[in-house]
């Protein structure tokens, strides 16, 4: 097991360098770089002063000079202009002997966002807060009714409850969150002139309650309810015919031992690697669901980035989301030892 983490660590670092290398080349593409300076100098600068800016703000070094600035493995940039010095690690006001070599997301440093006027790790900390506890009720929500679902369905192959199930997690799989999330609106937001829900989650980011959480929770829980109760369906389905099933059922035992006893723990490994690419995909769907109900969490903060060209924060998110991703595939292939022990690591 040992060997295995130190593997699959090595490959996560090598994984997240390689992808955070991408998303820096596309982020620092030549027409986003002009239209920072644009944003940030005037509108209407001409091109040899925007090449002035992005030299004095470290823009013009070569790529990989600048990935490694910001990842915090280069000394930062330094420009001195009419006997000032500034820099990337050097702070308004301080002395550029005092200041550090080296500042960079390995040190914390994620950088300033141009929009927001903030520190991007500040920024992006109370923004995945705010996401994390989305996240949380969606998981409290979906993966229970999932898993009810897809081991009713799979435990009576071809029956009423199976096709009817089936049916209900075909559709809200088939159904993407722009469009359940307006039906939801539609329905129990504004319909007949009264409101059972807020269509709006603006006020959750101070005070969560039914009312104003309910919606955003089942636009995004609605989807996932259908793809993992299909998965677990498939599982359960392959389980029951097992050998040792119908071994266990002609020793007598009940169908309710056989089940809970037998048939569920290893129906749940393929449930299990779905249930954690939820995390990623949790970060992209909130993406929609966060701008439909005027959340302003990870997703909307994404977005926003994205629309007014933020690349500190962009790349902030990047990290972020990279890191999601990695984590959550390592945890997924711990959680197969422990759910089946006939899977062994070499």
């Amino acid at each position: 097991m040992l060997k295995f983490l130190v593997r699959r660590l090595a490959t996560m670092v090598l994984t997240a360098l390689c992808l955070t290398l991408i998303v820096f080349y596309l982020t620092n593409l030549p027409p986003n770089l002009e239209k920072l300076a644009k944003s940030e100098a005037g509108s209407r600068i001409s091109d040899a002063e925007v090449a002035s800016w992005l030299e004095k703000n470290g823009h013009a070094s070569p790529l990989l000079v600048r990935y490694g600035e910001w990842l915090g493995v280069v000394p930062g940039w330094t420009h001195e202009d009419g006997g000032v010095t500034t820099g990337r690690c050097i702070e308004r006001g301080q002395d550029p002997a005092t200041a550090r070599r080296y500042c960079g997301v390995l040190q914390g440093d994620w950088g300033f966002s141009s929009v927001f006027k903030d520190n991007v790790s500040s920024i992006i900390a109370t923004r995945l807060g705010l996401t994390g506890l989305l996240m949380f009720w969606v998981m409290a929500v979906m993966v229970p009714v999932s898993l009810l679902i897809g081991v009713l369905a799979g435990m009576r192959e071809g029956s009423k409850l199976d096709r009817s199930l089936s049916t209900f997690s075909i559709a809200t799989t088939a159904t993407p969150e722009y469009v359940s999330g307006v039906i939801l609106i539609a329905a129990f937001a504004t319909s007949m002139g009264w409101k059972v829900f807020k269509g709006t989650a603006t006020s959750a980011m101070d005070e969560i309650t039914f009312e104003n959480f309910f919606l955003p929770v089942m636009t995004i829980a609605l989807y996932g309810i259908g793809y993992i109760a299909r998965m677990t369906r498939a599982s359960m389905t392959e389980v029951m015919t097992a050998q040792y099933i119908r071994t266990a059922r002609l020793k007598g035992v009940s169908f309710r031992n056989v089940v809970i006893r037998h048939a569920l723990r290893n129906a749940l490994i393929a449930p299990f690697t779905v249930i954690m690419l939820q995390f990623p995909w949790l970060l992209n769907g909130v993406v929609i669901t966060e701008t439909l109900f005027n959340y302003k969490g990870f997703g909307w903060t994404l977005v926003s980035a994205a629309g007014n060209n933020d690349i500190q924060l962009l790349l902030g998110c990047s990290v972020v989301a990279v890191f999601v991703v990695l984590v959550t595939q390592l945890i997924s292939d711990i959680g197969y030892v422990f759910l089946n022990p006939r899977i062994r690591i070499s």
